[in-house]
């Protein structure tokens, strides 16, 4: 007696192989890839690393978002092996067997799928493990390392989280048999659901919450405001989709009742009437496999537009291999005589370490934070962003401009031109917004605007800022200097005065972080600076080059994980979706194969049935992802995102391939249905 349980498990599991083998499968998947994300946030190889830090925070975060998907997704997907044993777990109570043995035989099923998932799943790991190591060593551009570790740790953090999945589930299944009537489990395949009715109110707020969310997602133009609201968007986006993928779909199959000329034909009527049988469940479905197509594009789509638009962002935000950025507290340091001491230094440095530059930057600038009120700017201190939201409507960065001051002689000299501004008069160029009016009155300068445009040079922070700038070139510093000394309410100065020492070298990587160190110990032997403190915004390309890829490659890597597992996600439910239903199917189309339907017609109704919802998701995830792509884009823009066109034609790749990822799915369980539903009476 006390094998029976076991081998009735067994059992259960070999005949329901259609739903218990892609189930075990996705188990075995999900513990596969926690192990590996979860021993790579360990890797002593990546945390020897420099930048190893950065690594490890993003893949601790793919760690956290695996396990919670895991349980969300395993919850979902044993749903359906419940549903489906219900008729047998029914039939075992007929014959004597009470709730108590249909207890013991579940607890022996689900510890044989717990042992085969977690042993199969960590060995899977563990020999995987190391290979993805060496890829995301190959993605962030680091030193290939061939130690081969295992930690304990992981493995029973692994064995410890889904022990605790698998008995969450457990616990789930023996709740819904407890709480089940047996002659109800006996016949629930038979009884099905009762077909709601399709409700306008809900489809239509649906309707309404998902134009919001397009609304605002295709009009926020401001990054921080974007960030701020997107999580909320997203969350709107997901109860609009449930909403019209139930009661819309709903609605949608009762008009198609309706329409006597559409519903009354062969390839119709049976699979309109069957979905709007179970949409509600159906539909549920449909929207889970929407959101997580969704939730693919986003993530492959930007995380690979900031991985191969690096090089792109590194070109834009550090103009030169090498640049010190020095910021001078008072306009008697700003003269030549100060800067000539500073340079001389850095010349020596640079003859020391044995290297010529090339295109060299040198120039002098300043700049001021303020408020824009039309043609008035009020410069503020970078304090009152944070406490003085208030003047700004709510949103610190609304109205807050950066305003950059060169001189002619510096900026023909940077730009290859010859302007030549008369005495109040100043050329204006805008970044990251645009600038009308004649005239531009900042504080107690005034500055008529001239005619004719001109470029934005690569001033300091600009490059990689997203905060709207404005460049005004004046004929001399006399015109801008009398305010340098002026001081706002909380004792900041009113310009930032600054000095841009950069270059080119051609030399390796390496090399010119050397040169960069010795440069940046060169400013300590200047008495002057020594003595007031100096501020100063080093780059070194180089080291940067390091750190971008560290970061990118890492929510890249974390992307393709998350990707995978989300694929396969979606895949699985409209497995089970087509599998689950053609069982149910499969007595309706006897029925109606007794009464003439061939099987020639049952193929062109389940293409019906399937192309009229199976590709809605996908659908509705590329609608999604076009409104929410101005946004996406702003966001990318705060990580240095510059290339456009090349985050447009990463999201349509993204697409592409998803949707023949998504074909091959359809393909492959229509047939499952097919074979299920036309098997019902074998034709001669």
């Amino acid at each position: 007696m006390t094998a029976l349980y076991p081998r009735l498990a067994v059992t259960g599991i070999r005949k329901n192989s259609k739903l218990y083998f892609p189930y075990i499968g996705t188990c075995i998947g999900m513990v596969t890839m926690y192990y590996i994300i979860h021993s790579l946030s360990f890797s002593p190889t990546l945390r020897e690393m420099k930048g190893g830090g950065t690594m490890e925070a993003i893949l601790g975060l793919g760690v956290f978002v695996i396990a919670i998907f895991a349980v969300i997704f395993l919850l979902y997907t044993n749903s359906f092996l419940i549903r489906r044993r219900n008729k047998e777990f029914g039939l075992y109570h007929v014959l004597g067997m009470g709730k108590p043995a249909i207890a013991r035989i579940l607890t022996w099923e689900t510890l044989l799928t717990a042992v085969i998932s977690i042993v199969l799943g960590l060995t899977v790991g563990i020999a995987l493990s190391k290979l993805a190591e060496l890829l995301l060593l190959k993605i962030v551009h680091g030193q290939v390392d061939y130690r081969i570790t295992l930690s304990a740790e992981c493995v029973t953090d692994t064995v410890i989280m889904f022990g605790c999945i698998f008995l969450l589930l457990l616990l789930k299944s023996l709740w819904t048999v407890y709480r089940s009537d047996p002659l109800a489990l006996l016949k629930s395949e038979t009884v099905g659901e009762k077909p709601p009715k399709g409700n306008w109110l809900l489809a239509l707020a649906g309707i309404v919450m998902l134009g919001i969310a397009y609304y605002f997602a295709a009009t926020i133009k401001n990054p921080s405001m974007a960030v701020g609201v997107f999580f909320l968007l997203v969350i709107l986006v997901i109860i609009a989709t449930y909403l019209l993928f139930i009661s819309g779909s709903v609605t949608l199959c009762r008009s198609l009742q309706k329409n006597k000329k559409y519903y009354y034909r062969k390839n119709h009527f049976v699979s309109v009437s069957t979905m709007a049988y179970r949409m509600k469940r159906n539909g549920a479905g449909l929207a889970s496999i929407c959101i997580l197509s969704t939730m693919v594009l986003v993530m492959i789509s930007s995380s690979a537009s900031l991985y191969i638009g690096a090089e792109d962002s590194l070109r834009a935000r550090y103009p030169r291999d090498n640049e010190i950025d020095l910021k001078l507290d008072t306009a008697a340091e700003f003269d030549e005589d100060h800067i000539g001491l500073v340079r001389q230094a850095y010349e020596k440095s640079l003859r020391d370490s044995g290297v010529v530059p090339e295109n060299l930057l040198d120039f002098r600038y300043a700049m001021v934070l303020a408020l824009q009120d039309e043609d008035s700017f009020q410069p503020i201190s970078s304090a009152f962003i944070a406490t003085d939201t208030s003047a700004t409507g709510g949103d610190p960065y609304a109205h807050i401009r950066v305003i950059y001051f060169l001189s002619a002689r510096d900026y023909n000299t940077l730009m290859g031109v010859n302007l030549s501004p008369a005495p109040g008069e100043a050329y204006l160029s805008a970044l990251n917004c645009s600038y009308t009016p004649d005239s531009v009155n900042i504080g107690p300068l005034t500055f008529q605007i001239p005619e004719g445009s001109v470029g934005f040079p690569p001033i300091g922070e600009s490059m990689g800022s997203i905060i709207p700038s404005l460049l005004l070139v004046v004929s001399d510093w006399d015109q801008v200097l009398p305010t340098a000394d002026m001081e706002l309410k909380d004792g900041e100065p009113v310009l930032d005065l600054r000095w841009c020492y950069g270059y080119d070298l051609d030399c390796s990587d390496a090399k010119k972080m050397q040169v960069f160190q010795a440069q940046e110990d060169a400013l300590h032997t200047l008495d002057f600076l020594m003595e007031n403190g100096y501020g100063c915004r080093v780059a070194c390309k180089a080291e940067a080059r390091r750190d971008f890829y560290m970061f990118y490659g890492s929510l890249f890597f974390i992307g393709i994980v998350l990707s995978i597992v989300f694929l396969f996600a979606a895949a699985l439910i409209v497995y089970y979706k087509q599998i689950s239903e053609g069982y149910e199917d499969q007595a309706r189309f006897s029925i109606m194969q007794k009464v003439g339907m061939t099987r020639q017609d049952i193929r062109r109704s389940i293409n019906s049935q399937v192309l009229t919802v199976f590709f809605a998701p996908l659908l509705f995830a590329g609608l999604h992802m076009a409104f929410a792509f101005p946004m996406v884009w702003l966001m990318l823009r705060m990580f240095g995102m510059k290339n456009l066109i090349l985050m447009v034609l990463t999201t349509l790749a993204a697409f592409a391939v998803f949707g023949v990822f998504y074909i091959i799915i359809y393909w492959f369980t229509a047939g499952a249905y097919y074979s299920i539903v036309s098997g019902a009476r074998q034709e001669p």
